[in-house]
């Protein structure tokens, strides 16, 4: 029995499917480990398929290349070097399961399943896994290692079964995505466990992004007095070697380590939109991104992301004037590419614009302008912007945020062509606080300029789709103070309309609010992805028929 260990934090960014790629990540950081005398490194949950690998899973031939690669990398744990608590889809008598699995000494030396299984939000574990039997703890160098993955610890059970079989130290691998409350969540849930079971817990997480959820990263170690030992970076890759002594009282304890303080708030979102698009841009292997740039809030706070993403050589912008772009909104265009050093192409829709009108008006006779006009604007704009994403390779990202795709204020084929939304599920309000915030702050490892992206003008006048003369988005809505608050309620907070007027809303406007948002459903099942920012994002963890008649109870 050993009174000395030495950890390595392994926190990675898996591709989902990059078998090999995922399994070199994880010998690279071995190395890294060896150099430091390691005895164990440990990854985070699935890091050999990425996470998550949704129906990859139900493929045979995917879990024979999974089995096949861990196999190859267990027969180099032969060499002396550090274990590998390495996390992979396992199938064990014709069951598939989240496994963690102890290689050691050339081989497989243990195995465990994730007991807990999520089904629910954004997690769809139940369709793919089998729920694995009460873990019990894994022999290490005559320690007893518990090891719960991720789900197994937001609840009691796993680590007090983990305790009464005898683990003396927890190892938790996760896939635990981001969302503005998580990282808040996620410590209050370790220290419950740490409390509840007397052990500590090292906590790795993945990074990264991946579709519409991205990881932040942030693992930490837990001592038994709830001491934070360590704390890594999050947003990027880390791998920490921890030092670990057994107590006087058989309580291990983490000598400590790095400790770095997490981003919170505004500082969250903005890295988590930017470590997003730039993880979606190069896993699925675009040169760059192209973005409509209007001269209004959504479309610069775009523009910047992406310029801080990947760098602005790799981002291009078009303007489109028509008629009724006003000369502040042209300027305001030009000042932000400027400021953001990418190039800005000028595209007219006026010729498309009468086009149209001349095909169409043997049907549309003397009819008067409406909406039906505004929406051909847009498409011509979204035929503009897929002919140049088409023609050039770069992917282009729609601007819209969460108010406007709530209420459905976005037109189909026209402003939500794309392929990836940053703002999917920023709220307009907060758009307005990021561009003051990225105005101001820069976070180290972006790729913009310091300072100023965003011109003032830009935050300040009244957000317009310049579609019709004169036109401003509270002729359509309400002012978006409100509307993200009345949205907050129905969407975040699940609210009924008498507790939403009790806020001090307006019956008449809650329930057009609620309205409009049901009437969009159908617009939102065919908008592109985007990264997820709060704990109640479009697309999976909200899912509504778009055929519904539970709208008017008033």
């Amino acid at each position: 029995m050993t009174d000395r260990l030495t950890i390595t934090l392994a926190q990675l960014n898996p591709v989902v499917g990059a078998i090999t790629a995922n399994i070199d990540k994880v010998r690279d950081a071995r190395r890294k480990a060896a150099a430091d005398n390691a005895d164990l490194i440990v990854c985070s949950e699935l890091v050999v398929s990425g996470y998550p690998p949704e129906d990859l899973v139900l493929k045979p031939f995917f879990l024979d290349k999974v089995e096949a690669a861990v196999n190859e990398f267990a027969a180099e744990t032969a060499d002396g070097g550090p274990a590998v608590l390495l996390t992979a889809p396992w199938r064990n008598n014709g069951e598939t399961y989240n496994a963690a699995l102890l290689l050691e000494d050339g081989k497989i030396a243990a195995t465990r399943f994730k007991h807990d299984l999520p089904n629910y939000g954004v997690f769809d574990e139940v369709r793919v896994f089998e729920a694995g039997p009460m873990p019990g703890p894994m022999d290490f160098k005559g320690v007893r290692i518990g090891v719960p993955i991720c789900e197994d610890i937001w609840t009691p059970d796993v680590p007090e079964c983990l305790e009464e079989s005898g683990a003396e130290i927890l190892l938790v691998p996760n896939g635990s995505p981001y969302d503005i409350e998580k990282n808040d969540q996620r410590l209050q849930h370790a220290i419950a466990r740490v409390s509840e079971t007397g052990m500590p817990m090292v906590y790795v997480n993945q990074v990264g992004g991946q579709d519409e959820l991205v990881f932040d990263g942030g693992s930490f170690v837990i001592n038994a007095d709830h001491s934070l030992a360590v704390q890594a970076p999050d947003w990027q890759e880390a791998v920490l070697t921890t030092e670990w002594r057994r107590g006087d009282d058989d309580v291990w304890v983490c000598e400590g380590g790095v400790s770095e303080k997490p981003s919170e708030g505004l500082e969250s979102i903005y890295q988590a939109m930017t470590l997003g698009l730039r993880d979606y841009v190069e896993k699925n292997g675009f040169p760059g991104v192209l973005i409509g740039l209007s001269g209004g809030v959504d479309s610069a706070i775009t523009a910047a992301v992406a310029v801080d993403a990947l760098g602005p050589d790799r981002v291009r912008c078009v303007m489109m004037p028509s008629p009724y772009t006003s000369q502040e909104s042209l300027e305001d265009a030009a000042e932000a590419a400027k400021l953001m050093g990418v190039h800005l192409d000028d595209v007219g829709i006026q010729p498309a614009m009468s086009a149209f009108e001349g095909m169409l008006e043997p049907i549309f006779g003397d009819a008067a302008a409406d909406v039906t006009e505004e929406n051909i604007q847009a498409r011509s704009r979204g035929l503009i912007l897929m002919g140049i994403s088409n023609k050039l390779g770069y992917m282009l990202l729609t601007t819209g945020n969460k108010s406007e795709m709530s209420v459905g204020y976005a037109t189909l084929y026209g402003d939500m062509c794309g392929g990836y939304s940053v703002l999917k599920d920023v709220y307009k309000t907060t758009v307005f606080e990021l561009c003051h915030w990225r105005n101001q702050h820069k976070p180290e490892g972006l790729l913009g300029p310091v300072g100023r992206v965003i011109p003032e003008r830009i935050i300040t006048k009244p957000p317009s789709a310049e579609l019709r003369s004169d036109q401003k988005d509270e002729d359509s809505l309400p002012p978006y103070d409100k509307l993200d608050d009345i949205l907050r309620c129905l969407i975040e907070g699940e609210m009924s309309i008498e507790e939403i007027v009790a806020r001090g809303h307006e019956p008449d406007t809650v329930q057009r609010v609620w309205h409009m948002l049901d009437l969009a459903e159908y617009k939102r099942r065919q908008a592109p992805p985007g990264v997820k920012i709060t704990h109640r994002a479009f697309g999976r963890e909200r899912r509504y028929p778009i055929t519904n008649s539970f709208r008017r109870i008033l």
